[in-house]
C-alpha cells in the first residue's frame, strides 16, 4: 500500500480542521464586540427615551397649569356662546299674514292662550324653550292641566317652534298646511 496517498488526505483534513476553527475563533470574537455594541446602542436609546418621557410628564403638568390658569381667568361669557338668532317681524308678518311677536307660543298649530299659560307656569316661555321640550314633558304638562288639555297631541309643536326660533317662517307656513290641528 502507498503510504503518502493515505497520508495526504489525513494531513490535509487536519490541516483545514485547524484552518477551520481558527476563523470561527476569529468570526465569534467580531460577534461578540458586535453584540456588545448594539447592546451598548439599546441602552443609550432607553435611557434617552425615558429621559423624554420624564420632559413629557413635565410639559404635560405645565401645559395642565397654564390651562388652568387660563380658564380662571377667561370669563364664562367668553368660553361658549350660543349664536344670537336676532326675531325679524317685519319678515314673519309678510310670509304669514299676520303681526307675530317674539316668543308667542300660540304661533304654534295647535296652541291658543290657555296651553300658552300652561306652558309659561311650567318654564317654556320661548320658542327655544318649547323646541327644546320632548314630546314627554308637553304631554305631561298638559296631562296635569286636565282633562281639556290632555287630549291634545304635542308632537309636532317643537319641530314648529323651531322653525319659528330660527326664523324659518316660510318652512313653517308650508308644514303648518300639512298639519290638522297640530297634528300630522
Amino acid at each position: 500500500m502507498n503510504l503518502p496517498c493515505i497520508l495526504i488526505p489525513i494531513v490535509v483534513g487536519i490541516i483545514c480542521g485547524i484552518l477551520g476553527y481558527l476563523l470561527g475563533k476569529l468570526n465569534s470574537k467580531g460577534d461578540d464586540s458586535l453584540t456588545a455594541s448594539l447592546q451598548a446602542d439599546l441602552d443609550a436609546c432607553k435611557a434617552n427615551t425615558k429621559n423624554l418621557n420624564t420632559k413629557i410628564s413635565l410639559l404635560e403638568k405645565d401645559l395642565e397649569a397654564a390651562h388652568a390658569k387660563v380658564s380662571a381667568s377667561v370669563s364664562k361669557s367668553f368660553v361658549a356662546s350660543e349664536p344670537v338668532i336676532v326675531f325679524d317681524s317685519t319678515l314673519a308678518e309678510n310670509v304669514l299674514g299676520r303681526k307675530i311677536k317674539q316668543d308667542d307660543l300660540k304661533i304654534v298649530e295647535g296652541i291658543g292662550p290657555k296651553i300658552e299659560a300652561l306652558f309659561n307656569e311650567a318654564g317654556i316661555k320661548s320658542w327655544k324653550d318649547l323646541s327644546e321640550a320632548s314630546t314627554e314633558k308637553l304631554q305631561s304638562i298638559l296631562d296635569a292641566g286636565g282633562e281639556n288639555y290632555a287630549i291634545h297631541n304635542p308632537s309636532t309643536w317643537p319641530k314648529q317652534a323651531l322653525f319659528a326660533y330660527e326664523g324659518k317662517w316660510q318652512e313653517l307656513k308650508e308644514w303648518q298646511e300639512n298639519l290638522l290641528g297640530g297634528k300630522e
